[in-house]
C-alpha cells in the first residue's frame, strides 16, 4: 500500500467534506497531529479507527487503502488485492516482532553473562558474588513480560490436534510449558491441550 497516495487521498476527501484538520481529528477524537501525519505519508489510520474515518469522509475502506474511489467493476478485484497486501504486511511486521523478541533476550541476559565472567576473573567474597549474579538477572526480569507480549500477538500458534491456527491469550502464554517456539497451550477451537508451534502465516 502507497502510504502517500492514501496520505492525499485523505486530505482531498477532508478538503471536499470542508472539514479541517482540527474538525476532523474532533469528530475521531484524536490530535490533528495524526491527521497531518496520515495526510503526509508519515503513517497509517490504525484500524480501530479505519471504519470511523471512512464514515467521515463517506468512502470505503477499499476505497482507503487504495488511495482513490474505485468504480465497482474493479471493486472486488481492488478487495482481494488489498487483503493480499494486508496479510503479506502482517507476515513481515510479525517476523521483525519476533527478531527484535531476540534481540531483547539477548540484551537481557548479557549482564547475567558479563556478571558471570567477573565473577570467574576477579576474586570476591561470596556475598559479593550473590549480590552480582541476583542484580545481573534483573533485566532480564524487565524484559520477560515484553518478550511474552510479542510471544502472543507475533503470528499463530497451530493446535496440532486440530491444525487450527490461532492466538493464545497472554495468560496461556505465560503459564504454558515450552521449548523455543513450541508450547503446550489448550487450543481455542478443539480445547485440547499439545504442543503448538508458532507460524507467521495465517
Amino acid at each position: 500500500m502507497n502510504q502517500v497516495k492514501i496520505g492525499k487521498f485523505i486530505a482531498e476527501c477532508r478538503k471536499n467534506k470542508k472539514l479541517t484538520q482540527a474538525e476532523l481529528a474532533e469528530k475521531l477524537n484524536i490530535t490533528d497531529r495524526a491527521i497531518s501525519k496520515w495526510e503526509t505519508g508519515k503513517g497509517m489510520p490504525d484500524t480501530s479507527i479505519m471504519l470511523d474515518l471512512c464514515n467521515e469522509l463517506e468512502i470505503t475502506v477499499n476505497e482507503l487503502l487504495c488511495g482513490e474511489m474505485i468504480e465497482m467493476k474493479n471493486y472486488n478485484e481492488n478487495v482481494e488485492k488489498n487483503l493480499l497486501e494486508m496479510i503479506k504486511q502482517k507476515e513481515e511486521s510479525d517476523k521483525r516482532l519476533l527478531r527484535a523478541e531476540i534481540l531483547i533476550g539477548i540484551l537481557g541476559l548479557l549482564p547475567f553473562f558479563i556478571s558471570l565472567i567477573i565473577i570467574m576473573i576477579v576474586a570476591m567474597e561470596e556475598w559479593m558474588e550473590t549480590v552480582i549474579t541476583l542484580t545481573s538477572i534483573i533485566p532480564f526480569l524487565i524484559v520477560t513480560p515484553f518478550m511474552l507480549k510479542i510471544e502472543q500477538i507475533a503470528g499463530y500458534y497451530e493446535c496440532e490436534e486440530c491444525g487450527e491456527r490461532y492466538v493464545p491469550t497472554y495468560k496461556s502464554v505465560f503459564w504454558s510449558r515450552h521449548i523455543g517456539r513450541t508450547r503446550h497451550m489448550k487450543c481455542l477451537k478443539c480445547n485440547q491441550k499439545s504442543w503448538n508451534k508458532k507460524r507467521t502465516s495465517k
